[in-house]
């Protein structure tokens, strides 16, 4: 029987009619990273269980995901389960297992008739078959569309994406396929789970928290970094379209003057 709740309010349509004055669409982010923070939180200040706050949070992820791809945005990464989140109490695990799979069984048609293709990064052998099954489905029937690609980090945790890297590349190097010599920050990233992926121009972070909380470590290195105190699921299109807009009024000078 599905999880009902009846206290969670729904919120009037909030899609903007128009950008604010001088965002650029020819500058419009390639890649745009989210930590999607706060659910258990707008949960908790509700008088709801924490799993209310990520079925709600699951709604913005969708309205986010279309008004990005209609902007352009060529990538969208959403930090979605932590290796970290195994130690949250296990009713919440066993429910965030299941989102991608309600996610997915009710939005994947969208996805495909938007041309947007599913990706993971992340330890993905070790969750759950359904979740597996779905999030595989997903990407096979999307691999062959060339809009948006969204991103999910599911079970992923940037440390052991690096530490892993490292192994691979003295793999390599005992094998005596690579010599130390050749080591440089590409050939790393070319290790990363994101090596198909231009680096994120843009970290968005709701629900306060100024910290990466182990996501994206090195790809992050030059982004810029954009905090707000809404809980993900008040987190608008207007909150989006501010963050673009701010990122397209900084200066990236990549270490240079």
């Amino acid at each position: 029987m599905p999880i009902k709740f009846p206290f969670v309010k729904k919120r009037k349509n909030e899609v903007s009619s128009h950008h604010p004055v001088g965002l650029n669409h020819k500058q419009i982010p390639k890649h745009v990273a989210i930590i999607m923070d706060g659910n258990g939180r707008w949960a908790k200040n509700r008088g709801m269980p924490r799993i209310a706050g990520h079925k709600e949070g699951m709604e913005v992820v969708k309205k986010i995901v279309r008004f990005a791809s209609d902007l352009g945005v060529e990538v969208l990464t959403l930090y979605a389960f932590s290796t970290e989140n195994w130690k949250r109490p296990r009713n919440e695990v066993e429910f965030l297992m299941k989102l991608p799979v309600d996610f997915l069984n009710t939005y994947l048609p969208e996805l495909i008739e938007k041309n947007v293709r599913v990706q993971t990064i992340g330890d993905f052998d070790v969750l759950p078959p359904h979740t597996k099954k779905a999030v595989q489905e997903a990407i096979e029937r999307t691999k062959d569309n060339d809009g948006l690609i969204l991103n999910f980090a599911l079970n992923y945790g940037s440390r052991f994406e690096m530490v892993n890297a490292v192994k691979q590349i003295a793999a390599k190097v005992e094998r005596g396929e690579l010599d130390t010599e050749e080591i440089d920050e590409a050939l790393f990233s070319s290790e990363l789970y994101t090596c198909d992926l231009v680096e994120p121009d843009l970290l968005i972070r709701t629900s306060g928290e100024q910290r990466l909380s182990n996501f994206l470590l090195w790809q992050l290195a030059y982004a810029e970094f954009w905090f707000t105190e809404v809980y993900w699921p008040d987190f608008t299109e207007n909150h989006f379209e501010k963050a673009l807009y701010d990122y397209q009024n900084r200066k990236r000078r990549y270490g240079g003057v």
